[in-house]
């Protein structure tokens, strides 16, 4: 899968979630997420289900009747995070002894025992495919025993649970389209955290992207960990479509298909996805990008190295020369597209050449925008078992830093591309830097930011390109867009 997680943003780490209160709820639930989108997307998910139970979100921990953290397992960083959190839930849970405290999600998995019978941290451990069982295992634990669930799944993809929008802006919003990953990384731990890749039945992703239509919701991106290998054919394990039948592999539905429904469906939508994968990416889902206007012209495409001997090592499923050529393609048939990277610095034997072809193959590519991080080892993936991590941490601080600084390079190249043209704006919130600007991304994924004047969120707005920084294009506004 795709990460070290580049949807990991870093300003919704650990935000408790709040939804609408159902009335007639007596009982409060405070839940916070750590890591990818997905998990963001999850914590919806479980909200949806606890608000059937009787559960109101709550804000305050204090006066929580259920206390849940959803986990990542991507980063050391975040376990220590999460780590720290359940001290201080346990500390709180000292002044109110009814509260109960659960872990969700990917580190659910991996740290079960530890969590339950060694540390006795937590009451109730819940794996990422067994959300619908909440409501027996919080009896469980409300009855004063430990529960645990975490089953991974051939068939759970929460398709008929409704998520409740969180925190969110109320103008684009994620919608999940598969769970699990069959890529096996050697860097990775998804696959033996969130189970064997299975895709949503597409109705059901319609069905909720019309509910976020109604909602005046303008931007959908959908999500999984490896979007570019969607495949419905009527349920089950993507590794099982061979075993179809005939008539059930003909009338299968792949990613370019959903696609390009999706966006013959809601014209005045603007569709996003995350993450591709480049040996799975085919030039059918390019041509459908360039068919619709509506779907963004920018594709997160991860190589992790730009050396051929690190790609085998970790497992990535093509070589330099073909990734290459498929950024080629896709230049060719969207001259207009960004593209951005995820890339691991100091791998298992990473040479000074093969970190010479990384930043070789980024000169090449010239990246809009990228996600870089040391390689740190992660416990249960194969890199940890099997290979040394055998490159000094200042090797790899340095080999870094150099492809940042290359980074930063390439993405104000490519901001300047945008300087003097007239873009279409979608106005997600206000500027950061001020109260009478505007922000926004244009189609490629580009910040943009403009005096607010009228426009209000959630427009449609063509804004003038007049300046810009590495990661922000500045404008002003000329007047509201056809999408409106």
């Amino acid at each position: 899968m795709e990460q070290i997680e580049k949807v990991i943003d870093e300003k919704k780490q650990g935000k408790p979630l709040l939804t609408n209160n159902k009335e007639g709820n007596n009982k409060k639930l405070f839940i916070e997420s750590y890591g990818c989108q997905m998990n963001m997307n999850d914590s919806e998910i479980v909200a949806a289900i606890l608000a059937e139970e009787g559960f109101n979100t709550t804000g305050k921990i204090e006066e929580a009747d259920l206390v849940l953290v959803n986990t990542c397992s991507i980063r050391e960083k975040a376990e220590t995070t999460v780590r720290n959190r359940l001290k201080k839930y346990n500390a709180v849970k000292k002044v109110n002894p009814k509260m109960k405290v659960g872990v969700l999600g990917c580190m659910a998995e991996r740290l079960k025992a530890k969590f339950l019978e060694e540390e006795k941290i937590v009451d109730l451990v819940v794996g990422p495919d067994a959300y619908r069982d909440l409501p027996n295992l919080v009896e469980e634990v409300e009855a004063g025993r430990d529960a645990v669930n975490v089953i991974l799944s051939k068939e759970e993809t929460y398709a008929d649970v409704s998520p409740v929008r969180l925190n969110s802006n109320g103008v684009s919003a994620f919608v999940s389209i598969t769970r699990g990953c069959d890529n096996m990384c050697t860097f990775c731990v998804v696959p033996f955290t969130r189970g064997r890749e299975r895709s949503r039945d597409p109705k059901s992703i319609i069905e909720e992207i019309r509910s976020m239509h109604e909602q005046n919701f303008k931007e959908i991106t959908l999500l999984g960990q490896n979007v570019d290998s969607y495949l419905w054919y009527g349920g089950g394990l993507k590794k099982d479509f061979k075993k179809a039948s005939e008539m059930a592999q003909a009338t299968a539905v792949d990613f370019a298909q959903l696609l390009d429904m999706c966006a013959t469906e809601f014209p005045k939508m603007r569709f996003r996805f995350s993450t591709s994968n480049p040996q799975d990416m085919t030039l059918d889902v390019i041509h459908v990008m360039a068919k619709h206007e509506n779907i963004c012209k920018y594709i997160h495409l991860p190589i992790q190295s730009g050396s051929n001997q690190m790609l085998k090592a970790m497992n990535r499923l093509h070589t330099r020369e073909e990734y290459l050529e498929l950024v080629e393609n896709i230049y060719k048939i969207i001259p207009e597209m960004n593209l951005s990277q995820d890339m691991i610095a100091g791998f298992c034997g990473e040479t000074e050449e093969d970190h010479k072809d990384t930043l070789d193959l980024m000169e090449k590519v010239k990246y809009s925008f990228g996600f870089m991080f040391a390689y740190s080892e992660r416990p249960g993936t194969l890199a940890a078992k099997k290979m040394e991590d055998d490159i000094p941490l200042e090797v790899k601080k340095r080999r870094l830093q150099e492809i940042i600084n290359l980074q930063q390079e390439h993405s104000l190249y490519r901001a300047k591309e945008h300087v003097g043209k007239i873009q279409e704006v979608l106005i997600e919130g206000t500027s950061k830097k001020s109260e009478n600007e505007w922000k926004g991304r244009n189609t490629q994924n580009t910040v943009v930011v403009f005096p607010k004047e009228h426009y209000k969120l959630g427009d449609f707005v063509n804004v003038k390109i007049e300046d810009c920084t590495s990661t922000t294009l500045k404008g002003t506004a000329v007047g509201y867009s056809d999408n409106n």
